[in-house]
């Protein structure tokens, strides 16, 4: 067991170090390509535990997209994965192996081992060389379906343009994660003549190749999908493909299916999906889609439906919705929701505005992230009417941070060179003792000065 992990340890950290390299010269990829023992690697792979090959695998895996970053069938399987989702290393350029290393990758595309073969095809596929694609498209054509589903895998890792119609063929294969995987593989290659085939597989019986199908079309650029894509969110009775459905339209941006996603808003059941909807209407920039997501702000169950709803109002961009945002900042049971509602009235109220009631409330609110977002959101509008509130605010408050917002959100209302000011400059931390100096000096200018962000968005 020490030993595999060792190996497997010293492979990863070598896996990484070329791929770092790779965004340098070729001889210094060659160099770090060259420290990798494949032999060793592949014994040593061969009965390793799965969370051990999982992070080998994790520090090879050529980036991707899907809730495990992913393809939906590769030879680990369930195993656990410790993937990173926001990354992508398909921006890095391929390294080198030996002719021989070569051979013994792509004979372990058979081997009886999970591991080996995970290994094998994300190194050779890292290779984004004509001789690697044509091993991988030979083996697309193999009377096991199991080989099919790895040489898939791989040419949605490599992504060689001729590997473009043998996948559109590969759709059609008998086998569900065959046909899973290419489509996975043809929505990483973004090719539109890949659109209308993976429509086709809108209808399959196997719901992971529906979602797989759903996502790849997500990622092309046509707009040809998006009837086909409202008419899976609304009938299929898979919820993960549902999901994908609704990531997909807001992917695309369909202003036309405003309507319809409003719609299915109001009748779905799982939380997921909801909350995905929500996010396809907020990039939508639509504004009538205002009302629908304002009542999920308002009404739904589920703390990350809201928390979305409050952060796709501000992306509407729709003035209207600051009231709701007020009363979600100031209320709301999630501190998660109330920080990322206080966060959207800042996006849309803008200077010179007037701040709402709730926003000034938040400024007691018990987390410091919430207040941080209050005082930021405060400074963006400079209401001169929330300077006693402000100046309350700032008495009391004990981070550092936040008293930095507050600072500026005074100074941005009108209130300068006054005894609050003068008082920070004795403060322990010397950015809140430079905050209060550029405010007696009358500067709003802050640098570094908060900018909170709500979190990233939900993903397929």
């Amino acid at each position: 067991m020490h030993r595999i992990l060792g190996v497997l340890t010293a492979t990863m950290l070598a896996c990484m170090s070329g791929a770092e390299a790779s965004a340098g010269t070729t001889d210094a990829v060659g160099g770090n390509a060259a420290s990798i023992d494949v032999a060793a690697l592949l014994t040593a792979a061969n009965g390793a535990p799965p969370m051990i090959c999982a992070l080998a695998a994790q520090s090879v895996r050529n980036g991707g997209w899907n809730d495990r970053s992913d393809a939906p069938y590769t030879p680990l399987g369930d195993a656990p994965s410790l993937r990173n989702r926001d990354e992508d290393y398909r921006g890095r350029n391929s390294i080198q192996f030996s002719a021989a290393d070569n051979e013994r990758l792509l004979a372990g595309l058979a081997s009886g081992d999970a591991c080996v073969r995970e290994l094998s095809v994300r190194l050779v596929s890292w290779q984004r060389e004509e001789n690697v694609a044509s091993a991988l498209l030979s083996r697309l054509g193999s009377t096991d379906a199991s080989m099919r589903a790895i040489a898939a895998f791989g040419l949605g890792l490599s992504e060689p343009a001729s590997a473009v119609d043998p996948l559109i063929a590969a759709l059609r294969d008998a086998a569900s994660n065959v046909r899973a995987n290419a489509a996975w593989a043809l929505g990483r290659i973004e090719n539109g003549r890949a659109v209308t085939p993976l429509i086709g597989l809108f209808r399959d019986a196997d719901a992971k190749v529906r979602e797989a199908a759903v996502v790849a079309t997500g990622r092309i650029d046509s707009s040809t999908a998006v009837a086909a894509l409202m008419r899976v969110l609304q009938n299929d009775e898979s919820p993960r493909v549902r999901r994908v459905a609704a990531w997909a339209l807001g992917q695309k941006e369909a202003h036309e299916a405003v309507d319809v996603l409003g719609t299915a808003l109001g009748k779905e059941s799982d939380p997921r999906v909801r909350e995905m909807i929500v996010w396809a209407l907020g990039n939508s920039r639509g504004r009538s889609a205002t009302a629908a997501i304002t009542n999920a702000l308002r009404r739904d169950d589920d703390d990350a439906v809201r928390e979305t709803a409050a952060w796709a109002l501000a992306e509407l961009n729709d003035r209207t919705a600051v009231e709701a945002l007020g009363v979600a900042a100031a209320g709301d049971k999630s501190s998660r929701v109330r920080g990322t509602a206080a966060w959207g009235i800042g996006q849309l109220r803008g200077e010179g505005g007037k701040a709402p009631a709730g926003l000034l409330k938040v400024l007691r609110d018990s987390e410091d992230d919430v207040r941080l977002k209050a005082a930021w959101a405060l400074g963006q509008i400079g209401d001169p009417a929330s300077l006693d509130a402000i100046r309350d605010a700032l008495k009391a408050e004990q981070s550092n941070e936040v008293r930095r917002a507050l600072i500026r959100a005074m100074i941005k209302a009108g209130g300068r060179s006054e005894q609050a000011l003068t008082e920070l400059l004795s403060s322990s931390d010397a950015t809140v003792r430079e905050a209060a100096v550029r405010g007696l000096a009358g500067n709003n200018s802050f640098n570094p000065w908060p900018w909170p962000w709500p979190r990233p968005r939900p993903f397929p």
